[in-house]
């Protein structure tokens, strides 16, 4: 596909605004309450950018990016 610079742009803050919130998710879910939050930052941390390369990996492979 030949997409303009800045829709291609627009596509990645997409894929990193849904890597953050997936990443939320993640550390929310495996905080455990009367545990310290550092190790459910560094969860949500990895998850956000597990999430992010296969999103952009995927969009590449695909030719969109």
């Amino acid at each position: 596909m030949n997409l303009p610079l800045s829709v291609k742009a627009l596509i990645v803050v997409i894929c990193a605004l849904i890597s953050v919130i997936v990443g939320i998710v993640a550390g929310v879910i495996s905080h455990k309450p009367p545990a310290p939050k550092g190790p459910a930052f560094l969860y949500g941390g990895g998850v956000f950018s597990g999430s992010l390369t296969l999103c952009l990996v995927v969009l590449t492979s695909l030719g969109v990016l």
